[in-house]
Protein backbone atom coordinates (compact mmCIF):
# COMPACT_ATOMS: atom_id res chain seq x y z
CA UNK A 1 0.00 0.00 0.00
CA UNK A 2 2.48 2.07 1.21
CA UNK A 3 4.97 2.33 -2.41
CA UNK A 4 2.37 1.59 -4.68
CA UNK A 5 -1.19 3.40 -4.03
CA UNK A 6 0.75 6.71 -3.03
CA UNK A 7 2.72 8.42 -5.67
CA UNK A 8 5.47 11.01 -5.32
CA UNK A 9 4.08 14.57 -5.28
CA UNK A 10 5.85 17.00 -7.93
CA UNK A 11 6.59 20.25 -5.96
CA UNK A 12 8.69 23.03 -6.36
CA UNK A 13 11.87 21.05 -4.99
CA UNK A 14 10.91 18.39 -7.71
CA UNK A 15 11.06 14.96 -6.26
CA UNK A 16 13.41 13.41 -3.78
CA UNK A 17 12.43 9.71 -2.01
CA UNK A 18 13.97 6.90 -1.53
CA UNK A 19 15.10 4.31 -4.54
CA UNK A 20 13.16 1.30 -4.96
CA UNK A 21 9.89 -0.22 -6.70
CA UNK A 22 6.30 1.42 -6.20
CA UNK A 23 5.35 4.98 -7.33
CA UNK A 24 6.33 6.67 -4.12
CA UNK A 25 10.08 5.72 -4.99
CA UNK A 26 12.61 6.53 -7.15
CA UNK A 27 12.66 3.81 -10.11
CA UNK A 28 12.96 4.28 -13.82
CA UNK A 29 9.18 4.04 -14.57
CA UNK A 30 8.90 6.73 -12.04
CA UNK A 31 11.53 9.16 -13.77
CA UNK A 32 9.84 8.14 -17.28
CA UNK A 33 6.33 9.26 -16.14
CA UNK A 34 7.67 12.55 -14.28
CA UNK A 35 9.81 13.19 -17.84
CA UNK A 36 6.85 12.61 -19.83
CA UNK A 37 4.27 15.12 -18.04
CA UNK A 38 7.47 17.85 -17.66
CA UNK A 39 8.09 17.83 -21.36
CA UNK A 40 4.18 17.78 -22.12
CA UNK A 41 4.03 20.83 -19.70
CA UNK A 42 7.31 22.39 -21.33
CA UNK A 43 5.71 22.19 -25.18
CA UNK A 44 2.22 23.76 -23.20
CA UNK A 45 4.16 26.25 -22.28
CA UNK A 46 6.97 27.30 -24.73
CA UNK A 47 5.60 25.16 -28.20
CA UNK A 48 7.69 24.13 -30.83
CA UNK A 49 10.79 26.30 -29.50
CA UNK A 50 11.28 23.92 -26.93
CA UNK A 51 12.69 21.67 -29.83
CA UNK A 52 15.23 23.78 -30.75
CA UNK A 53 15.81 25.57 -27.40
CA UNK A 54 16.22 21.95 -25.62
CA UNK A 55 16.70 21.28 -22.18
CA UNK A 56 19.97 20.74 -20.34
CA UNK A 57 20.19 17.28 -17.73
CA UNK A 58 23.03 16.96 -15.20
CA UNK A 59 23.49 14.14 -12.69
CA UNK A 60 25.63 13.04 -9.45
CA UNK A 61 27.39 10.06 -8.63
CA UNK A 62 24.50 8.51 -6.60
CA UNK A 63 23.62 5.03 -7.57
CA UNK A 64 21.27 5.30 -10.42
CA UNK A 65 21.76 8.89 -10.81
CA UNK A 66 23.55 8.35 -14.73
CA UNK A 67 20.27 6.11 -15.81
CA UNK A 68 18.08 8.32 -14.26
CA UNK A 69 19.07 11.20 -16.36
CA UNK A 70 19.77 8.51 -19.85
CA UNK A 71 16.06 8.00 -19.53
CA UNK A 72 15.28 11.48 -18.97
CA UNK A 73 16.81 12.65 -22.19
CA UNK A 74 15.44 9.41 -23.85
CA UNK A 75 11.67 11.33 -23.47
CA UNK A 76 12.85 14.77 -24.33
CA UNK A 77 15.11 12.95 -27.68
CA UNK A 78 12.08 10.94 -28.23
CA UNK A 79 9.58 13.85 -28.92
CA UNK A 80 12.23 16.08 -30.79
CA UNK A 81 13.53 18.08 -28.58
CA UNK A 82 17.19 18.88 -28.38
CA UNK A 83 19.01 17.38 -24.99
CA UNK A 84 22.03 18.74 -23.65
CA UNK A 85 23.47 15.71 -21.39
CA UNK A 86 26.77 16.18 -19.04
CA UNK A 87 28.59 13.30 -20.48
CA UNK A 88 29.99 13.13 -16.51
CA UNK A 89 29.20 14.08 -13.30
CA UNK A 90 28.58 17.58 -12.55
CA UNK A 91 27.92 19.54 -9.75
CA UNK A 92 24.33 20.96 -9.32
CA UNK A 93 25.47 24.48 -9.98
CA UNK A 94 26.43 23.40 -13.57
CA UNK A 95 23.01 23.08 -14.72
CA UNK A 96 21.17 26.27 -14.00
CA UNK A 97 24.58 28.00 -15.44
CA UNK A 98 23.97 25.38 -18.43
CA UNK A 99 20.45 27.05 -18.86
CA UNK A 100 21.38 30.30 -19.20
CA UNK A 101 24.76 29.52 -21.34
CA UNK A 102 22.31 27.79 -23.93
CA UNK A 103 18.71 29.39 -23.30
CA UNK A 104 17.61 26.36 -22.92
CA UNK A 105 13.67 26.14 -21.69
CA UNK A 106 14.78 24.16 -18.59
CA UNK A 107 17.52 22.00 -16.76
CA UNK A 108 17.01 18.85 -14.61
CA UNK A 109 19.48 17.86 -11.97
CA UNK A 110 19.12 14.23 -11.22
CA UNK A 111 20.14 14.78 -7.14
CA UNK A 112 19.57 13.95 -3.44
CA UNK A 113 22.06 16.67 -2.47
CA UNK A 114 23.17 15.68 1.10
CA UNK A 115 19.80 12.96 1.53
CA UNK A 116 20.99 9.71 2.89
CA UNK A 117 22.56 6.91 0.40
CA UNK A 118 19.15 5.43 -0.45
CA UNK A 119 18.15 8.46 -1.95
CA UNK A 120 17.85 10.09 -5.18
CA UNK A 121 15.74 13.53 -6.44
CA UNK A 122 14.72 15.27 -9.71
CA UNK A 123 15.45 18.59 -9.72
CA UNK A 124 13.96 21.29 -12.11
CA UNK A 125 15.00 24.16 -13.16
CA UNK A 126 13.26 26.99 -15.45
CA UNK A 127 14.04 29.04 -18.75
CA UNK A 128 15.33 31.99 -16.37
CA UNK A 129 17.63 29.57 -14.45
CA UNK A 130 16.59 29.50 -11.10
CA UNK A 131 14.90 27.23 -10.08
CA UNK A 132 10.75 26.81 -10.48
CA UNK A 133 8.04 28.52 -8.54
CA UNK A 134 4.34 27.67 -8.68
CA UNK A 135 2.36 27.64 -10.87
CA UNK A 136 5.07 25.77 -12.69
CA UNK A 137 4.63 22.42 -10.51
CA UNK A 138 1.12 22.16 -9.82
CA UNK A 139 0.98 22.25 -13.86
CA UNK A 140 3.51 20.13 -14.31
CA UNK A 141 2.11 17.59 -11.56
CA UNK A 142 -1.01 17.63 -13.49
CA UNK A 143 0.87 16.60 -16.49
CA UNK A 144 2.79 13.88 -14.65
CA UNK A 145 -0.78 12.33 -13.68
CA UNK A 146 -2.29 12.74 -17.35
CA UNK A 147 1.18 11.20 -18.84
CA UNK A 148 1.79 7.74 -16.60
CA UNK A 149 2.25 5.00 -19.70
CA UNK A 150 5.68 5.03 -21.52
CA UNK A 151 5.59 6.01 -24.80
CA UNK A 152 7.37 3.07 -26.12
CA UNK A 153 9.26 0.27 -25.37
CA UNK A 154 12.50 2.46 -26.53
CA UNK A 155 12.20 4.71 -23.83
CA UNK A 156 13.60 2.07 -21.47
CA UNK A 157 16.72 1.79 -23.12
CA UNK A 158 19.69 4.12 -21.52
CA UNK A 159 21.87 3.62 -24.54
CA UNK A 160 19.07 4.96 -27.04
CA UNK A 161 20.01 8.25 -27.71
CA UNK A 162 24.09 7.62 -28.05
CA UNK A 163 24.76 9.26 -31.39
CA UNK A 164 21.91 11.57 -32.30
CA UNK A 165 22.32 14.34 -33.71
CA UNK A 166 19.75 16.00 -31.17
CA UNK A 167 22.24 15.23 -28.31
CA UNK A 168 24.94 17.57 -27.14
CA UNK A 169 27.51 16.83 -24.40
CA UNK A 170 28.01 20.32 -22.95
CA UNK A 171 31.00 18.64 -20.73
CA UNK A 172 33.75 20.62 -22.02
CA UNK A 173 32.17 24.16 -23.03
CA UNK A 174 30.81 24.47 -19.82
CA UNK A 175 33.60 23.75 -17.67
CA UNK A 176 35.75 26.45 -19.70
CA UNK A 177 32.78 29.02 -19.81
CA UNK A 178 32.07 28.48 -16.16
CA UNK A 179 35.51 28.83 -14.74
CA UNK A 180 36.40 31.86 -17.64
CA UNK A 181 33.48 33.83 -15.69
CA UNK A 182 34.13 32.47 -11.89
CA UNK A 183 37.46 34.39 -12.98
CA UNK A 184 35.09 37.96 -12.19
CA UNK A 185 34.96 37.17 -8.90
CA UNK A 186 38.41 37.00 -8.01
CA UNK A 187 39.47 40.35 -6.72
CA UNK A 188 43.23 39.82 -5.03
CA UNK A 189 45.05 37.15 -7.15
CA UNK A 190 48.43 38.27 -5.90
CA UNK A 191 47.62 37.77 -2.38
CA UNK A 192 46.06 34.52 -3.07
CA UNK A 193 49.33 33.23 -5.09
CA UNK A 194 51.31 34.36 -2.22
CA UNK A 195 49.75 32.95 0.87
CA UNK A 196 50.82 31.24 3.54
CA UNK A 197 47.07 29.84 4.33
CA UNK A 198 46.52 26.10 3.91
CA UNK A 199 43.68 24.78 3.06
CA UNK A 200 41.95 21.29 3.36
CA UNK A 201 39.16 20.27 1.39
CA UNK A 202 36.52 17.75 1.01
CA UNK A 203 33.84 16.65 -1.24
CA UNK A 204 32.66 14.18 1.36
CA UNK A 205 32.13 11.22 -1.07
CA UNK A 206 30.49 13.81 -3.80
CA UNK A 207 31.29 15.46 -7.32
CA UNK A 208 33.16 17.97 -6.01
CA UNK A 209 36.93 17.74 -6.41
CA UNK A 210 37.98 17.97 -9.71
CA UNK A 211 35.99 21.44 -9.43
CA UNK A 212 36.90 22.63 -6.48
CA UNK A 213 40.85 21.80 -7.61
CA UNK A 214 39.88 24.35 -10.54
CA UNK A 215 37.61 26.62 -8.46
CA UNK A 216 41.58 27.23 -6.50
CA UNK A 217 43.28 27.23 -9.51
CA UNK A 218 41.09 29.85 -10.94
CA UNK A 219 41.59 32.24 -8.06
CA UNK A 220 45.55 31.49 -8.33
CA UNK A 221 44.97 29.93 -4.35
CA UNK A 222 47.56 26.94 -3.33
CA UNK A 223 46.50 23.34 -4.20
CA UNK A 224 44.74 22.58 -0.77
CA UNK A 225 45.05 19.53 0.86
CA UNK A 226 42.63 16.13 -0.14
CA UNK A 227 40.75 14.35 2.29
CA UNK A 228 42.10 10.72 1.25
CA UNK A 229 39.45 8.68 2.47
CA UNK A 230 36.42 10.93 1.07
CA UNK A 231 37.87 12.32 -2.29
CA UNK A 232 36.57 10.26 -4.77
CA UNK A 233 32.58 9.86 -5.76
CA UNK A 234 31.13 6.59 -3.62
CA UNK A 235 27.19 6.36 -2.82
CA UNK A 236 27.57 4.37 -0.36
CA UNK A 237 29.12 7.90 1.57
CA UNK A 238 31.23 4.96 3.20
CA UNK A 239 32.80 7.60 6.34
CA UNK A 240 29.56 9.06 7.40
CA UNK A 241 26.34 8.68 8.56
CA UNK A 242 24.89 11.66 6.90
CA UNK A 243 26.98 12.87 4.09
CA UNK A 244 25.52 16.56 5.10
CA UNK A 245 28.04 19.31 6.28
CA UNK A 246 25.58 21.23 7.70
CA UNK A 247 25.59 18.67 10.15
CA UNK A 248 29.10 19.88 11.39
CA UNK A 249 32.17 18.35 13.36
CA UNK A 250 30.68 15.18 12.88
CA UNK A 251 31.03 15.30 8.98
CA UNK A 252 34.49 16.87 9.06
CA UNK A 253 36.10 14.48 11.43
CA UNK A 254 38.20 12.82 9.06
CA UNK A 255 38.99 16.43 7.34
CA UNK A 256 40.05 18.05 10.47
CA UNK A 257 42.26 14.73 11.22
CA UNK A 258 44.08 15.71 7.77
CA UNK A 259 44.13 19.42 8.56
CA UNK A 260 45.81 18.71 11.75
CA UNK A 261 48.40 16.11 10.11
CA UNK A 262 49.13 18.52 7.16
CA UNK A 263 48.93 21.98 9.27
CA UNK A 264 46.00 23.61 7.40
CA UNK A 265 43.60 25.95 9.51
CA UNK A 266 41.15 25.95 7.02
CA UNK A 267 38.75 23.38 6.47
CA UNK A 268 36.64 23.69 3.39
CA UNK A 269 33.70 21.16 2.80
CA UNK A 270 31.44 20.80 -0.35
CA UNK A 271 27.98 18.32 0.07
CA UNK A 272 27.73 15.35 -2.28
CA UNK A 273 26.43 17.69 -5.16
CA UNK A 274 28.44 20.74 -4.50
CA UNK A 275 25.83 23.01 -4.01
CA UNK A 276 26.52 23.77 -0.52
CA UNK A 277 30.00 25.10 1.25
CA UNK A 278 30.97 24.25 5.02
CA UNK A 279 34.05 26.07 6.60
CA UNK A 280 35.93 25.52 9.61
CA UNK A 281 39.24 27.37 11.14
CA UNK A 282 41.35 26.46 14.01
CA UNK A 283 41.81 27.93 16.72
CA UNK A 284 44.90 28.90 18.67
CA UNK A 285 43.99 26.33 20.93
CA UNK A 286 44.21 23.78 18.36
CA UNK A 287 40.43 23.21 18.58
CA UNK A 288 37.97 23.69 15.39
CA UNK A 289 35.46 26.13 14.78
CA UNK A 290 32.90 25.33 12.44
CA UNK A 291 31.12 28.38 11.21
CA UNK A 292 27.49 28.00 11.21
CA UNK A 293 25.53 28.74 7.89
CA UNK A 294 24.50 32.39 9.42
CA UNK A 295 28.17 32.68 10.24
CA UNK A 296 29.49 32.43 7.02
CA UNK A 297 26.72 34.05 5.28
CA UNK A 298 27.72 37.21 7.36
CA UNK A 299 31.51 36.30 6.11
CA UNK A 300 30.29 36.49 2.88
CA UNK A 301 27.65 39.32 2.97
CA UNK A 302 30.57 41.25 4.13
CA UNK A 303 33.71 40.50 2.06
CA UNK A 304 30.98 40.53 -1.41
CA UNK A 305 30.08 44.13 -0.14
CA UNK A 306 33.57 45.28 0.78
CA UNK A 307 35.33 44.31 -2.33
CA UNK A 308 32.63 45.54 -4.37
CA UNK A 309 32.74 49.08 -2.93
CA UNK A 310 36.27 48.91 -3.09
CA UNK A 311 36.31 48.62 -6.32
CA UNK A 312 33.06 50.59 -6.99
CA UNK A 313 33.33 53.27 -4.62
CA UNK A 314 31.12 56.29 -6.41
CA UNK A 315 28.11 53.18 -7.66
CA UNK A 316 24.71 54.25 -6.76
CA UNK A 317 24.41 51.89 -3.28
CA UNK A 318 20.50 51.96 -3.55
CA UNK A 319 20.81 49.45 -6.76
CA UNK A 320 22.90 47.27 -5.35
CA UNK A 321 20.96 44.40 -3.72
CA UNK A 322 21.52 41.26 -0.92
CA UNK A 323 19.18 38.86 -0.13
CA UNK A 324 18.39 36.04 2.03
CA UNK A 325 15.71 33.89 3.37
CA UNK A 326 13.07 35.50 5.95
CA UNK A 327 14.46 32.37 8.47
CA UNK A 328 18.09 33.02 7.80
CA UNK A 329 20.12 35.67 9.77
CA UNK A 330 18.74 39.45 9.31
CA UNK A 331 22.72 40.30 9.14
CA UNK A 332 22.39 42.04 6.08
CA UNK A 333 19.69 43.82 6.81
CA UNK A 334 21.83 45.44 9.76
CA UNK A 335 24.73 45.76 7.41
CA UNK A 336 22.51 47.20 4.50
CA UNK A 337 21.05 49.99 7.08
CA UNK A 338 24.61 50.78 7.89
CA UNK A 339 25.84 50.96 3.86
CA UNK A 340 23.24 51.81 2.15
CA UNK A 341 22.37 49.06 -0.78
CA UNK A 342 19.70 47.61 -0.65
CA UNK A 343 18.34 44.39 0.99
CA UNK A 344 15.80 41.86 0.68
CA UNK A 345 14.09 38.90 2.36
CA UNK A 346 11.99 35.67 0.39
CA UNK A 347 10.32 32.68 1.65
CA UNK A 348 12.68 29.91 2.48
CA UNK A 349 14.97 27.98 -0.58
CA UNK A 350 16.65 29.49 -3.07
CA UNK A 351 13.78 29.04 -5.86
CA UNK A 352 12.78 32.31 -4.43
CA UNK A 353 16.18 34.31 -4.16
CA UNK A 354 17.22 32.70 -7.38
CA UNK A 355 13.78 33.84 -9.07
CA UNK A 356 14.00 37.46 -7.22
CA UNK A 357 17.31 38.08 -8.54
CA UNK A 358 15.95 37.34 -12.47
CA UNK A 359 13.59 39.95 -11.45
CA UNK A 360 15.82 42.78 -10.00
CA UNK A 361 18.28 42.36 -12.95
CA UNK A 362 15.51 42.86 -15.47
CA UNK A 363 14.69 45.83 -13.38
CA UNK A 364 18.70 47.03 -13.73
CA UNK A 365 20.19 46.60 -10.46
CA UNK A 366 22.90 44.92 -9.45
CA UNK A 367 22.74 41.49 -6.97
CA UNK A 368 25.77 40.86 -4.84
CA UNK A 369 24.91 38.33 -2.70
CA UNK A 370 22.41 35.64 -1.22
CA UNK A 371 22.23 33.08 0.98
CA UNK A 372 20.43 31.05 2.95
CA UNK A 373 21.66 29.48 6.81
CA UNK A 374 21.28 26.10 5.31
CA UNK A 375 25.25 26.93 4.08
CA UNK A 376 24.04 28.17 0.57
CA UNK A 377 25.62 30.94 -0.91
CA UNK A 378 24.83 32.05 -4.00
CA UNK A 379 28.00 34.87 -5.33
CA UNK A 380 26.80 36.99 -8.13
CA UNK A 381 24.33 36.08 -10.90
CA UNK A 382 26.78 33.96 -12.82
CA UNK A 383 24.56 30.82 -11.44
CA UNK A 384 20.43 31.83 -10.05
CA UNK A 385 21.01 29.19 -7.26
CA UNK A 386 23.35 28.00 -4.46
CA UNK A 387 26.79 27.29 -5.73
CA UNK A 388 29.28 25.61 -3.48
CA UNK A 389 32.25 25.73 -6.17
CA UNK A 390 32.25 29.43 -6.76
CA UNK A 391 31.58 29.93 -3.12
CA UNK A 392 34.61 28.11 -1.85
CA UNK A 393 37.26 30.27 -3.33
CA UNK A 394 35.50 33.45 -2.80
CA UNK A 395 35.51 32.75 1.12
CA UNK A 396 39.40 31.30 0.50
CA UNK A 397 40.46 34.39 -0.84
CA UNK A 398 38.74 36.42 1.84
CA UNK A 399 40.83 34.48 4.44
CA UNK A 400 43.96 35.23 2.45
CA UNK A 401 42.93 38.88 2.74
CA UNK A 402 42.37 38.55 5.95
CA UNK A 403 45.07 37.15 7.05
CA UNK A 404 47.58 39.75 5.67
CA UNK A 405 46.03 41.90 8.09
CA UNK A 406 46.84 39.21 11.29
CA UNK A 407 42.96 38.53 11.13
CA UNK A 408 41.21 35.55 11.35
CA UNK A 409 37.98 34.61 9.74
CA UNK A 410 36.64 33.95 13.42
CA UNK A 411 37.73 37.71 15.03
CA UNK A 412 36.38 39.17 11.30
CA UNK A 413 33.24 37.84 12.32
CA UNK A 414 33.47 39.26 15.79
CA UNK A 415 34.46 42.82 14.41
CA UNK A 416 30.97 42.54 12.02
CA UNK A 417 29.15 42.10 14.97
CA UNK A 418 30.87 44.89 16.94
CA UNK A 419 30.02 46.85 13.66
CA UNK A 420 26.31 46.33 13.02
CA UNK A 421 25.60 44.56 16.39
CA UNK A 422 25.57 41.06 17.47
CA UNK A 423 23.08 38.22 15.49
CA UNK A 424 22.45 35.38 17.84
CA UNK A 425 20.57 32.65 16.20
CA UNK A 426 19.76 28.74 17.32
CA UNK A 427 19.03 26.38 14.80
CA UNK A 428 17.74 23.44 14.82
CA UNK A 429 15.19 20.27 14.47
CA UNK A 430 13.30 17.87 15.48
CA UNK A 431 12.77 14.04 13.15
CA UNK A 432 9.44 12.79 12.71
CA UNK A 433 8.14 9.82 9.94
CA UNK A 434 3.99 10.26 10.22
CA UNK A 435 3.31 13.56 8.99
CA UNK A 436 -0.46 13.13 10.61
CA UNK A 437 1.28 13.95 13.58
CA UNK A 438 2.94 16.89 11.98
CA UNK A 439 0.00 18.08 11.25
CA UNK A 440 -1.28 17.84 13.76
CA UNK A 441 1.03 19.82 16.16
CA UNK A 442 0.33 22.65 13.75
CA UNK A 443 -3.22 22.50 13.71
CA UNK A 444 -2.68 22.80 18.10
CA UNK A 445 -0.52 26.08 17.18
CA UNK A 446 -3.67 27.22 15.41
CA UNK A 447 -5.66 26.43 17.86
CA UNK A 448 -3.78 27.31 21.54
CA UNK A 449 -5.98 27.07 24.24
CA UNK A 450 -8.85 29.95 24.30
CA UNK A 451 -6.36 31.74 21.27
CA UNK A 452 -5.99 31.24 17.98
CA UNK A 453 -2.57 31.01 18.47
CA UNK A 454 0.13 31.24 21.19
CA UNK A 455 0.46 34.21 23.72
CA UNK A 456 3.32 33.08 24.99
CA UNK A 457 6.58 30.60 25.14
CA UNK A 458 6.46 30.25 28.99
CA UNK A 459 7.21 33.89 30.72
CA UNK A 460 8.41 35.06 27.09
CA UNK A 461 5.32 37.51 26.00
CA UNK A 462 4.49 37.21 21.43
CA UNK A 463 3.88 40.08 20.19
CA UNK A 464 2.96 39.30 16.70
CA UNK A 465 2.18 35.95 14.51
CA UNK A 466 2.92 35.23 10.88
CA UNK A 467 1.47 31.88 9.24
CA UNK A 468 2.65 31.43 5.74
CA UNK A 469 0.66 28.13 5.63
CA UNK A 470 -2.47 30.22 6.22
CA UNK A 471 -1.58 33.64 4.54
CA UNK A 472 -2.02 34.52 8.25
CA UNK A 473 0.24 38.11 9.42
CA UNK A 474 -1.23 39.86 13.12
CA UNK A 475 1.48 42.69 11.98
CA UNK A 476 -0.47 43.88 9.04
CA UNK A 477 -3.32 45.97 9.06
CA UNK A 478 -5.89 43.47 7.13
CA UNK A 479 -3.90 40.54 8.67
CA UNK A 480 -2.83 39.34 5.56
CA UNK A 481 1.03 38.04 4.84
CA UNK A 482 3.02 40.03 2.37
CA UNK A 483 4.96 36.93 1.35
CA UNK A 484 3.57 34.41 -1.01
CA UNK A 485 1.25 31.56 1.07
CA UNK A 486 2.44 28.34 0.79
CA UNK A 487 -0.59 26.07 1.64
CA UNK A 488 1.05 22.94 0.78
CA UNK A 489 3.99 23.30 3.69
CA UNK A 490 4.04 24.58 7.50
CA UNK A 491 5.71 27.49 8.41
CA UNK A 492 4.39 30.03 11.15
CA UNK A 493 6.77 32.72 12.73
CA UNK A 494 6.56 34.16 16.11
CA UNK A 495 7.74 37.96 17.04
CA UNK A 496 8.75 37.88 20.67
CA UNK A 497 8.51 41.02 22.77
CA UNK A 498 12.25 40.51 23.31
CA UNK A 499 12.98 40.79 20.04
CA UNK A 500 13.64 37.18 19.28
CA UNK A 501 12.16 36.09 15.66
CA UNK A 502 11.42 32.54 15.72
CA UNK A 503 9.51 30.24 12.76
CA UNK A 504 8.68 26.85 13.07
CA UNK A 505 8.60 25.10 9.34
CA UNK A 506 8.43 21.77 7.83
CA UNK A 507 11.24 20.53 5.62
CA UNK A 508 10.19 20.37 1.51
CA UNK A 509 13.03 17.45 1.06
CA UNK A 510 13.35 15.46 4.53
CA UNK A 511 11.30 14.11 8.18
CA UNK A 512 12.14 17.29 10.14
CA UNK A 513 10.46 19.89 11.81
CA UNK A 514 12.81 22.91 11.91
CA UNK A 515 13.08 25.60 13.57
CA UNK A 516 15.13 28.58 13.49
CA UNK A 517 15.38 31.49 15.88
CA UNK A 518 17.56 34.94 16.48
CA UNK A 519 17.82 38.17 18.63
CA UNK A 520 19.75 40.97 17.35
CA UNK A 521 21.46 42.66 19.14
CA UNK A 522 22.77 46.88 19.90
CA UNK A 523 26.25 47.98 19.13
CA UNK A 524 27.70 47.33 22.40
CA UNK A 525 25.21 44.71 23.85
CA UNK A 526 26.98 41.55 25.98
CA UNK A 527 26.90 38.76 24.17
CA UNK A 528 26.53 36.12 26.35
CA UNK A 529 23.34 37.77 27.89
CA UNK A 530 21.37 37.77 24.60
CA UNK A 531 22.79 33.61 23.90
CA UNK A 532 21.30 32.99 27.63
CA UNK A 533 17.91 34.71 26.96
CA UNK A 534 17.84 33.49 23.59
CA UNK A 535 18.75 29.48 24.58
CA UNK A 536 16.35 30.07 27.68
CA UNK A 537 13.43 30.77 25.57
CA UNK A 538 14.05 28.15 22.47
CA UNK A 539 14.15 25.61 25.25
CA UNK A 540 10.72 26.92 26.58
CA UNK A 541 9.41 26.60 23.31
CA UNK A 542 10.49 23.22 21.82
CA UNK A 543 8.85 21.48 25.29
CA UNK A 544 5.88 23.79 24.92
CA UNK A 545 5.52 23.82 21.35
CA UNK A 546 6.82 20.55 19.85
CA UNK A 547 6.14 18.25 22.66
CA UNK A 548 8.61 16.09 21.61
CA UNK A 549 8.34 13.34 24.98
CA UNK A 550 4.66 13.18 24.18
CA UNK A 551 4.76 13.44 19.72
CA UNK A 552 7.52 10.62 19.80
CA UNK A 553 9.99 13.38 17.90
CA UNK A 554 13.45 12.50 17.98
CA UNK A 555 15.84 14.98 18.39
CA UNK A 556 18.53 16.25 16.23
CA UNK A 557 21.40 13.72 16.21
CA UNK A 558 24.80 14.79 17.85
Amino acid sequence: KKILLKRMEFGTAGLRAEMGAGNSRMNDLTIIQTTQGFCKYLFQQFGDDLKSKGVIIGFDSRHNSTRFARLAANVFGLQGVKVYLYSKIVPTPFVPYGVLRYKTCAGIMVTASHNPKQDNGYKVYWDNGAQIIPPHDTGIAECISSSLPPSCDEVWNEDLMKGKPNLIDPYDDVMEAYYKDLNNYCMYRSTNSSTNLRFTYTPVHGVGLAFARKSFETFSLPKFEDVPEQMNPDPEFSTVKYPNPEEGKGVLLLAMRTADSTGCRIILANDPDADRLAIAEKREDGSWKVFSGNELGSLIGWWTWYSFITKNPSVDRSNVYMLSSTVSSMILRSIAQKEGFSFEDTLTGFKWMGNRTDQLLKEGKTVLFAFEEAIGYMIGTNVLDKDGISAMSVVAECACHLNTKNITLTQQLHNIYNTYGDHITSNSYFICHDSDKINDMFQRLRNYGNCDYPSSAGKFKIDAIRDLTTGFDSRQSDNKAILPTTPSSHMITFYFSNGVVLTIRTSGTEPKIKYYSEMCGSVGSKREDLVAELNELVNVMCQEFYQPEKNGFLTRPT
